[in-house]
């Protein structure tokens, strides 16, 4: 759904072969993915989802966890030059995150909104100009995918089979089709996929 500001809203998330973004161990669980994250096919995936990106889209936890980490890579002068161009994009772009928690934004350049997420979308998408990322936050992925408003999925397949933990696509959501417009494969196995909503 693009209005006058043709913003879109892209989501990008890691998923095991039996489509869950998490292991057994519950919502902290990455144990399983350990070994793809830093694999070039991976760091591609990386520099892909944010660089036309001008707005983070975030869930409270995934937010209080990004910036436990990312800024001390933008200051890492020997961190890999794609982590450290995604912490900097990070760290100095718009950030909205969804909470009903939170009182007071977390980082710099930060706001706090206590509302659906496809409300919040579609107050963004009204204003400014780029791409909207739903950076890796299930949270808020997966209602935006009940109410059809995602324009691309960045999606990391790893060659692993978690076995349990929460899957990104549910039962019930609405039917839609996507087209694939890039495709990468790793040495390890992972798989890097842009996906396209055909509207």
């Amino acid at each position: 759904m693009t209005d006058s500001t043709g913003r879109r809203v892209t989501a990008n998330l890691s998923l095991s072969l039996d489509g869950r973004y998490h292991g057994p161990g519950g919502p902290s669980d990455f144990s399983m993915f350990a070994p793809y994250v830093t694999s070039e096919v991976a760091r591609g995936q990386l520099t892909r989802i944010w660089e036309g990106a001008t707005t983070a889209l975030l869930g409270r936890i995934n937010a209080e966890g990004f910036l436990g980490y990312w800024p001390t890579v933008a200051e890492d002068e020997n961190a890999d030059p794609r982590d450290r161009g995604y912490a900097k994009w990070l760290v100095d772009t718009e950030k909205v995150v969804l909470s009903t928690t939170l009182t007071e934004a977390p980082w710099e350049h930060t706001r706090v909104v206590n509302a659906p997420a496809a409300d919040v979308v579609a107050e963004l998408k009204a204003t400014g100009e780029g791409d909207i990322l739903v950076n890796s936050c299930p949270s808020v992925i997966k209602p935006l995918l009940a109410a059809d408003l995602l324009d691309r999925l960045y999606l990391m397949i790893f060659p692993e089979v978690a076995g349990d933990g929460q899957r990104l696509f549910d039962d019930g959501l609405p039917a839609s089709q996507w087209k694939l417009t890039h495709q990468e494969t790793g040495e390890l196995g992972e798989i890097a996929m842009v996906y396209d909503r055909v509207r």
